[in-house]
This record gives structure tokens, C-alpha cells and sequence, in this order.
């Protein structure tokens, strides 16, 4: 494994007024140094843990991964189409493998001496002249903009209910081993792709595992006719509205309906909610390693009650309840903040501000590395446009100001906190590209 030194390049040190910051050594951060380094953009990153890989790293404090935890799309339509993954790695990568991935992408564009490692931002404060970049060792740095790109799954979202439980709470941010259900009853509160993995992981050894849900779900297999589901189809783009039939349709011929294994009816068309990539889920319900219960009316000791009158005792209660947006080193102010997310153009250039950028703060079905990768190459562009005063850079900077497009892609998403930064792939790619070439 290849291990950096702190303050490996000598770039550090220097004069930093000319220069980008970009936050974050996962993907989107990695992504962007590497589009930099092709456009010439000078910047120093910044990564609080010690190697690469964001939450890919089950060795970084933070990540969200577990001993188990495989990419639920497919590693075609998820890694850099400049850099494959090996043929070696299966179709639905080990983290281990990501991590390995992403040490070797930094290797292989010269990244790792362009990133400052076990360095924490306490905060950022905006400047006539750019942004005052402070650390938690008490050091700051003006720069000439900010690129975030630290991800957005990092604060765990724990639900409240009435009454107090007395047995073992976890949420699953800090799931990283099924030996933690050995002999246990076990209630999973959640039902996203996370909790079903890790209903998966505790029904073999747990004594019981229940399932807690609010609404229903629509379930995609990781294989269909032989291939991973999230490619096929190929180049055949069909309408949103098309696409959901069609492939509703197809899904009926290799999936059981949840519905028979006591999940409720979705409240949604398919694709209007991240769906869950697991069959496996269905499988254990239909063989009885586990239940489905509705959502939790209150909590007595041990003791669960259930909003249909029943309930069951356990031993171990875990949270599978997604995250929130988390950003503590920048004031909300600065991001345009608006309900569950920051409200930015094409989800990464702030209305008024032309030297702030979010690279990430996505979600989509199918988007991939690829469309984060995206992403950087048009703040690459703009920013030397932006530089150079050109008539094309002023264009874009008074239609982002006034105008946010629609990426939905006619899909009427769930009004969820997570669904709030959710776009449309093919909407939202076309857009991406449209707007590089406008800007040239």
C-alpha cells in the first residue's frame, strides 16, 4: 500500500493566493485534482485522514463502509471511464478493492504530493480576495477559490421516538462487523440499500432480524439475464416516463413483489426513490430468516411498539437512517442554503459567488465517478474563462446567478432531505455537456 508523507510536495508552503483549495481525497476531490493537473489550474487538497479514498477507506475514522460492504452499481457505470478497473475485480467491487482503486489512481496522475494528509479545515472565511483556509493546528492560507468535495454521507441522520430503549443502539455509520449480532434480536430501522445489506449480514448470526419500514420500496436485481442490471439497455435512451414502464415491466418477470412479504405498496414509481439494489433481501423474507414490521410508535426497555399495535422485545436496535449534509468548517450562508441542501446551480456553482464551487453534492442513478469527473472538467473550464475575462464566462455568470435548471428529468422524486440534491442522469449529463460546450 502506498503511504504518502505529510506535506509531501514541496508546492506546500508556497504561495497560496493563486492558487485553488480542494477538500476531500475520496473521489470527487481525487477526480478534481487530476482534471486541475490536465487543465493547469494550480490548488493544494486537503485530507483529513492519513491516505486517499474517502469512505472507500475503512481505515479513515469517518467512512460509512463495512467489513461486507460492496459498490451496489456496477464498476462499469461507476468508475473513470480514463482510468478502468482491473479486469480481476468483480462486477460489484469489495471496498477493499475501491480503496486499492483509488490508491492506485492517485499513484498513477501524481496526485498524492499535490494533498496535505491528517490535515483538518476548522474553518473558511470569505475574503475580499478569496478565501481564508484555516486549520484545526491553528495555520491559515488565502486562496484564490474552494472546491468541496468531501462527500455528503458523514453526519448520520438518527431518527427520535417517544419512550427510551434500553438495549444496544447502533447507527449503521458505525456498523463495521455482522459479529455484532451474534445471538441477538435484532430490529434494522430502515430499509435503503445500507439496511438491507446489513439485514443481509445479521441474518446469519443473529437470533432474529425485523425489519422496520415506513413506505415501500422498489427492488432491483444486481443481475439480469447474466449482466449487471445497471447496463442494459446500452446506448438506448428512452423517455423518463418510458423508462420507468418499461423497465417496471421487465422487473415484474425477475422480481417477487415485496408487497407479499409484508412491505407496504410504494408510494412512488420506480425510480422516484433510489432503488434497492438487493434480491437477496427478498430471498431471506421468502425463506422466513426475517420479518417486515411497520414503523416504531415508542420505545419501553427492551421492548419496541409499532405503529399497527404490535411488538416485539430486542436486544440491539440499528439505525440504517441515511445522513445529513455536513459542512461545519463553512457557515450555510456561504452555500446558498435552502431546505435540506444547498441550492446551487447544476448542483456545484453558487449564484452569486465565482470562486466557490461543491463537486459531489449529487445523487443519481447510474451517474458514476464519471459524471463527478464531469463536474470538475466544467469548473475546470470556467475558471479559465473566468480568468482570462472572456465574454463567455460573464454569459454564465449572469444566468447562474438568475436561473437554475430543472434535472429532474419529468421524475416527480419523494420531497426526502436525501432526494433534495437527487438529479436525473441522462437530464443531468446532457446539461453538463451542453453548458462545456457552450463555454468551449
Amino acid at each position: 500500500m502506498y503511504k504518502p508523507l505529510l506535506n509531501s510536495s514541496s508546492s506546500f508552503g508556497q504561495s497560496t493566493e493563486n492558487k485553488y483549495a480542494i477538500i476531500g481525497a475520496g473521489p470527487s476531490g481525487l477526480g478534481t485534482a487530476r482534471c486541475f493537473l490536465e487543465h493547469g489550474i494550480p490548488f493544494d487538497g486537503f485530507e483529513a485522514h492519513s491516505d486517499v479514498g474517502g469512505l472507500w477507506n475503512i481505515e479513515n475514522p469517518v467512512s460509512t463502509v463495512y467489513q461486507t460492504a460492496h459498490l451496489i452499481s456496477s464498476k462499469k457505470m461507476t468508475e473513470f471511464s480514463h482510468f478502468p478497473m482491473p479486469d480481476h475485480v468483480a462486477d460489484f467491487p469489495h471496498h477493499s478493492d475501491l480503496c486499492d482503486y483509488f490508491q492506485a489512481y492517485a499513484k498513477a496522475f501524481g496526485l498524492y504530493k499535490h494533498f496535505r494528509f491528517n490535515t483538518r479545515i476548522d474553518h473558511i472565511d470569505r475574503k475580499e480576495d478569496g478565501w481564508l483556509v484555516s486549520l484545526q493546528d491553528g495555520s491559515s492560507y488565502l486562496y484564490k477559490g474552494v472546491i468541496i468535495a468531501n462527500g455528503t454521507l458523514s453526519r448520520p441522520n438518527w431518527p427520535t421516538f417517544p419512550g427510551e430503549y434500553s438495549g444496544e443502539m447502533l447507527h449503521a455509520a458505525a456498523y463495521k462487523s455482522p459479529s455484532v449480532f451474534t445471538d441477538k434480536r435484532v430490529l434494522i430501522v430502515g430499509a435503503g440499500n445500507s439496511g438491507c445489506d446489513i439485514a443481509v449480514d445479521a441474518v446469519h448470526h443473529a437470533q432474529s432480524v425485523h425489519l422496520s419500514v415506513r413506505r415501500g420500496y422498489h427492488f432491483i436485481p444486481k443481475y439480469i439475464l447474466g449482466k449487471p442490471a445497471d447496463t442494459m439497455g446500452g446506448k438506448i435512451k428512452l423517455p423518463p416516463r418510458l423508462k420507468q414502464k418499461v423497465d417496471k415491466a421487465l422487473l415484474k418477470l425477475f422480481v417477487p413483489d415485496p408487497v407479499q412479504f409484508g412491505f407496504p405498496e410504494p408510494d412512488h414509481r420506480l425510480y422516484e426513490s433510489h432503488p434497492i439494489v438487493n434480491h437477496l433481501v427478498l430471498h431471506h423474507l421468502g425463506h422466513g430468516d426475517m420479518e417486515v414490521r411497520p414503523d416504531i410508535e415508542q420505545f419501553e426497555g427492551e421492548r419496541v411498539h409499532f405503529v399497527d399495535g404490535s411488538h416485539a422485545d430486542y436486544d440491539l436496535v440499528l439505525f440504517a437512517t441515511g445522513y445529513q449534509l455536513h459542512y461545519p468548517f463553512l457557515d450555510k450562508t456561504h452555500l446558498n442554503w435552502q431546505g435540506d441542501a444547498p441550492r446551487l446551480y447544476l448542483n456545484i456553482f453558487h449564484p452569486q459567488y465565482n470562486d466557490l464551487f461543491m463537486i459531489g453534492l449529487l445523487e443519481a442513478t447510474g451517474l458514476g465517478w464519471q459524471g463527478r469527473y464531469e463536474q470538475a472538467e466544467l469548473v475546470a473550464r470556467f475558471i479559465l474563462h473566468h480568468t482570462a475575462n472572456t465574454k463567455k464566462a460573464n454569459r454564465f455568470i449572469r444566468k447562474k446567478a438568475h436561473h437554475i435548471p430543472n434535472t429532474s428529468g419529468g421524475m416527480r422524486y419523494l420531497p426526502l432531505a436525501r432526494m433534495a440534491y437527487y438529479v436525473h442522469k441522462d437530464t443531468y449529463r446532457s446539461l453538463l455537456r451542453k453548458t462545456m460546450r457552450k463555454l468551449g
